[in-house]
């Protein structure tokens, strides 16, 4: 028995140790799943990195949803979303440059972000706790990247890759969700003058709400639940765009305004 658990750390380390070294290097990896195998253990590979950011000095601030669509969960097999970490020094700010070279393989899409003014302890939650918990809402852009050499992967590898996250840019005017159709609501996202992304709130796990009850759910009894002030990523709205240097990303969401991603040349 403690063989099979010291041979599960050993494995778990070692896709940790894989994944880290393509962040540090620039260089995308093989995929972890020849040495992880459920979900399970690939949120113990992510545990491990955050763990080492945090050492590191870095500051969590939020969690990002992925696998939110009907289509992705059906490509990877699965029937529930993942999430991952936020660090500080992935925010950016609205238009100003986001250099592009911090990135293995950038994609952008369009996300509802909420940020909360209430922890959110305990559980399982209802829809209801989590509007009282909401302060407001945000039109985002998150930079999605993998270190997972050309996107080859599973469900355990995106999950054990910190979701896939890579940054994240958030519109600057607060829109609390009263009188907001968060599932109605419509997003398209362009490149320079060219559409390249549409959708609406129901392409996030049918509202974007229900995945924050979702997430909330999943760590509530964990030991990092969600917090007040903490910044919650809800999921994409529309289809993943490849990033190129010199890009200019903007989204617009009914009801939430704009957002700019621009990527340096």
């Amino acid at each position: 028995m403690y063989d099979e658990w010291s041979e599960a750390v050993d494995t778990r380390n070692q896709a940790a140790d894989r994944l880290a070294e393509a962040a540090r290097t620039g260089k995308p990896c093989p995929p972890v799943r020849d040495l992880i195998g459920t979900a399970r253990d690939a949120y113990a590979v992510q545990e491990i990195n955050v763990r080492r950011a945090v050492e590191e000095g870095r500051r969590p601030v939020g969690r990002k949803i992925g696998v939110t669509n009907a289509l992705v969960q059906k490509q990877l097999g699965v029937g529930e979303p993942d999430h991952g970490t936020l660090f500080a020094d992935m925010a950016f700010l609205d238009g100003l440059p986001v250099p592009v070279g911090r990135f293995l393989q950038p994609r952008a899409e369009a996300e509802i972000a909420l940020v909360l003014g209430h922890d959110l302890v305990g559980g399982p939650f209802t829809v209801v706790d989590v509007i009282r918990a909401v302060d407001f809402a945000l039109p985002a852009i998150e930079i999605a990247d993998s270190r997972v050499a050309d996107w080859d992967i599973s469900l355990v590898d995106t999950i054990a890759d910190n979701a896939s996250g890579g940054a994240f840019v958030l519109g600057g005017t607060p829109v609390p969700l009263a009188g907001l159709d968060l599932r109605r609501a419509a997003m398209t996202m362009t490149r320079g003058e060219r559409e390249v992304s549409a959708g609406t709130g129901a392409a996030c796990l049918e509202h974007p709400l229900n995945a924050a009850v979702w997430l909330a759910t999943a760590l509530g009894s964990g030991e990092r639940p969600l917090r007040a002030g903490e910044v919650v990523l809800t999921g994409a709205l529309g289809p993943l765009v490849p990033v190129k240097p010199g890009d200019a990303f903007e989204a617009r969401i009914d009801g939430l305004g704009s957002v700019r991603a621009v990527f340096s040349a």
